[in-house]
Order: C-alpha cells, then structure tokens, then sequence
C-alpha cells in the first residue's frame, strides 16, 4: 500500500510540514522503513491561472516547502515512487532545471551531479544506520539520471 502525501496550498505557504510529518514520523518510530521502498507519492493542489504554463517544480512556494522537506528528511528518495515519477519530480524541486517541449526536464549538469552525489552518500550512511543491505538501489538512482557508479566507490563508503 503507497503512502500518499497531500498537500495544498496553504500547506504549502505556510512550509507546514505537518502532512508529511503525519506519514513519515511513523516509519521513524517503528524503523519499518524497508516495507516501504519506492511507494510514496505527493498529490500536490495548488491552484493556478489557467493561463501559467509552469509545471510545480517551477513555483518558488512549492518549491521552498519541498526544500524545507528534505532538510527535515534527506533520505526520503529510498521511499519516493520512482515508476511513478516521484523521484523525477522531487529532483526537480530541488535541482535548478528547464523544461523543453522537446526534450523534457533538463537539469543543470553541475547541480544534478552533486545533488545525486549527495544523495548517495546520506543513503549510504542513513541505510547503514537502518540495517538496510545493499546498494544497488543507489546505484540504479543514479542511472536514472544519467550516471554510472563503480562498485568499488560503495565499498569505501561502506567501509
């Protein structure tokens, strides 16, 4: 069963992070993490002129609370929905980017690596302290956005 965060506007405005809290501070206590690999999603309501063409991760608000978010929870990208797109869309939250009627999101290449690069090392270490085995879920984070990691960089981390 996924875990489905929603938020709405005024959530969002006040970076109330209360919805999220109410999904996840429970996964703390217990430690049941690994139950829920890759099944949280996001329904975000925010209202908008019919007429703006921006997608959410280009409205500052939405992006602010989401940014406060992994702040409080930067190893939330083991839980997002990545078939689903989560993973995608809370990159673009936090990874400054452009769309492309051709081409989709583009990430600014600088940014994107050292987000992922970050990621995998708080994973690394948040899935160390959970008794949670392996990496190749890390690894194939990465490959989603373009990068090849050598198992032998997991092995020092690991360490």
């Amino acid at each position: 069963m996924p875990i489905v965060i929603i938020l709405n506007a005024k959530q969002i405005n006040d970076l109330d992070l209360s919805p999220a809290q109410l999904a996840l501070d429970p996964l703390i206590e217990t430690g049941l993490f690994s139950e829920f690999e890759q099944q949280l999603v996001f329904q975000i309501t925010f209202p908008r002129d019919p007429e703006d063409p921006r997608e959410l991760s280009e409205i500052s608000e939405i992006r602010l609370w989401f940014v406060r978010l992994d702040a409080l929870y930067p190893w939330l990208p083991y839980l997002l929905d990545w078939k689903a797109g989560e993973l995608v869309r809370y990159t673009a939250m936090l990874v400054p980017h452009q769309f492309h009627l051709k081409d989709g999101i583009k990430y600014n290449p600088e940014a994107l690596e050292i987000f992922v690069m970050h990621k995998i090392f708080i994973l690394t270490n948040w899935m160390k302290k959970q008794n949670i085995e392996g990496y190749s879920n890390m690894k194939a984070m990465a490959q989603i956005f373009g990068y090849e990691l050598d198992d032998d960089l997991f092995k020092i981390l690991l360490a």
